[in-house]
């Protein structure tokens, strides 16, 4: 598991000098290179602790783990390695399914949203223009759950009745850059990813969106037996949080309160995509 600690002091930790600091351990796993992740998180866990000091009335200290994959990040959460979470949609509800008392913080806003698109896209100089064009092509997915980059964009391609057996192969990469990376380098055919990578990294005019799809804004969650005075706190910095340098490292607008019913169109989504590779049945010869 690769690591970076990052300890947060601000100048409440002098105010209150005589308090034991408190611990807080944040988890993150890797959508983009670690030094990506680091750069994009450090900034806000600074932002949020001088509110949580205030609320509690006490010192604080936020330690930040990146994780190498998503399946590390979703464990640490699920058995209380780490106190607090940024997840995408599909983490979440893996999550809470391993440990249903994991607690809901927040969610993200995106201009004041709480839906954004996710691309499946191809190569302009390629036959691909549509979903029915990626029958017999390679594609290239996420992480294995990702929202994005694998549960949505299977659910998306068994609507258009393409399922893992119509591909010539398709691949798990990881992250969202390394499938934009693999369409514009063309060992890949096709691929899924988040808006904000395809717009970074992706030439419009050599890389086309050959579909689009709904998704929800990421949730920031609470191991299943941190303090409730903790989790307040936590989802209180969150919305008060206005610091639209800051908040643009994450690609966000800002916080609502949200409910685990908003990620409702993710649970169908994933529901789906569970028949994109299709059963082997057994068969027998007398």
């Amino acid at each position: 598991m690769l690591r970076f600690i990052l300890i947060l002091f601000c100048s409440t930790s002098f105010v209150f000098a005589n308090d034991k600091p408190l611990r807080l351990d944040f988890g993150v796993y890797q959508s983009d290179r670690a030094t990506v992740m680091y750069r994009k998180f450090s900034p806000i866990l600074d932002a949020i602790q001088f509110p949580i000091e205030q609320l509690l009335q006490r010192p604080v200290d936020i330690h930040l783990t990146i994780f190498d994959d998503y399946e590390s990040g979703i464990n640490a959460l699920v058995t209380g390695k780490v106190d607090f979470v940024r997840f995408g949609p599909a983490s979440y509800i893996l999550a809470q399914q391993r440990n249903p008392n994991i607690s809901f913080l927040a969610m993200e806003l995106r201009k004041g949203l709480t839906r954004f698109n996710g691309f499946i896209i191809a190569r302009v100089d390629s036959d691909i223009t549509e979903l029915k064009d990626v029958r017999g092509k390679s594609f290239a997915f996420g992480d294995a759950n990702s929202t994005i980059g694998t549960f949505l964009a299977q659910s998306e391609l068994l609507k258009a009745g393409i399922d893992a057996d119509d591909l010539k192969h398709y691949d798990y990469l990881g992250r969202h850059d390394l499938v934009a990376n693999a369409i514009i380098s063309g060992t890949h055919d096709v691929g899924a990813l988040k808006e904000s990578t395809y717009s970074k990294l992706c030439d419009p005019k050599k890389i086309s969106i050959i579909h689009a799809f709904e998704n929800v804004t990421k949730p920031w969650l609470a191991r299943a037996d941190l303090a409730k005075p903790l989790q307040e706190a936590i989802t209180q910095a969150l919305l008060s949080l206005d610091k639209i340098e800051i908040l643009g490292e994450l690609g966000c607008s800002g916080f609502i309160q949200g409910v685990p019913e908003d990620y409702d169109i993710i649970r169908e989504g994933m529901k789906n995509s569970e028949t994109f590779v299709p059963d082997v049945e057994e068969t027998t010869t007398e």
